[in-house]
């Protein structure tokens, strides 16, 4: 089982993505926050939507999940907020261990 899991998550806005990602590493809850924009299509109450949006992906412990969830659903803007947990299950070791000292375990 993997121990180190990347989050994904959408925002309206790159100040919106600036936020969560400085409440989630200041709070140890994330090692890394990388933000980049996208164009999302999707279906939402029953109409099909495009919209460009702020893309986070969070680097954190597994340990962590549950809490990173918990503190996106507090802080962000949308009714129901993409969060996805993918497990890392390889990459460089010195990397991975870095995570792990950068998150409160």
């Amino acid at each position: 089982m993997a121990r180190d899991y990347t989050v994904l998550l959408c925002t309206a806005s790159v100040e919106e993505s600036e936020k969560i990602a400085r409440v989630l590493v200041e709070e140890r809850l994330a090692a890394c926050v990388n933000i980049t924009d996208v164009n999302s299509y999707y279906r939402w109450e029953g109409e099909l939507c495009k919209d460009k949006e702020s893309l986070l992906m969070i680097k954190t412990e597994k340990s962590r999940v549950d809490q990173i969830i918990e503190r996106i659903r507090e802080v962000h803007s949308y009714e129901l907020p993409e969060i996805i947990a993918l497990p890392i299950v390889a990459g460089d070791d010195k990397y991975l261990a870095w995570i792990g000292e950068s998150v409160i375990s």
